[in-house]
């Protein structure tokens, strides 16, 4: 059966997060007068990024609310006992910065727009409604998309199958008919596939070592190259992408 809609993540697949992250942080750094407990703004970032994951980690298993993740992740970074509306606070001037430096990837709109009239549209991810929608708004692309889940709403996170097939359900199809497009192998990648859906790996930064996994996902390096993947059945005996 011919895939019908497609499923998107938002971070680093069609919004550039790193760099934003990066350049936003490296901007809010040098306003806050915190550069200089560090050898450089790349160690204040990479601090910053692990800081981020563990307590992203946290809220996925469910341990700390969305709020709470991003509130200790300033109480960790700074090393103070900050109260919940200082590190709001804190975290307010942060994206105040991080907004600045928001932009989509060049292939986004190209590939869009190549699949406006063949495929419907949503998104699924492990962030906030509060958060994506805004984000997507900004970036001028919200009417792209029919459906917008994401994780601190739903309950449930990927690479869980649940998160997905919470995606085909708003779409009213079966997961065989949804392919999802999303940058890491694992979460977005591997988690779709075993939710059934065809899984798109977008692997901007060459991180694929080769071989091929004929059950998993599909690897491509541009969206560029989606709709001629979307175009043809590749579900059954077409061979993998992936490597």
């Amino acid at each position: 059966m011919s895939i019908r809609a497609v499923i998107w993540d938002v971070d680093d697949t069609l919004f550039d997060y790193t760099t934003a992250d990066r350049k936003g942080m490296r901007i809010h750094l040098t306003a806050e007068g915190l550069l200089d407990a560090y050898d450089s703004v790349e160690q204040a970032l990479v601090r910053w990024r692990q800081i981020t994951d563990v307590q992203w980690a946290r809220f996925s298993a469910g341990e700390v609310s969305f709020e709470g993740q991003r509130r200790d992740r300033v109480r960790v970074f700074l090393g103070e006992e900050l109260t919940d509306a200082e590190a709001d606070a804190w975290f307010q001037r942060y994206l105040n910065h991080y907004e600045t430096v928001w932009t989509l990837f060049p292939d986004v709109l190209p590939a869009l727009d190549a699949l406006a009239a063949s495929h419907r549209h949503a998104v699924l991810s492990n962030s906030s409604i509060h958060v994506q929608d805004r984000k997507l708004r900004a970036l001028g692309v919200h009417d792209r998309f029919e459906v917008i889940l994401c994780a601190a709403e739903l309950g449930v996170s990927k690479p869980e199958a649940g998160a997905f097939l919470a995606g085909c359900d708003a779409l009213e199809l079966a997961p065989h008919q949804v392919a999802y497009v999303g940058d890491h192998p694992e979460i977005d990648g591997r988690g779709s596939a075993d939710a059934g859906l065809l899984s798109v790996w977008i692997d901007r930064a060459g991180m694929s070592t080769g071989g091929d996994a004929p059950s998993g996902p599909h690897r491509i390096a541009s969206l560029a190259e989606l709709p001629a993947l979307l175009g043809a059945d590749t579900r059954f005996g077409a061979p993998s992408t992936f490597g």
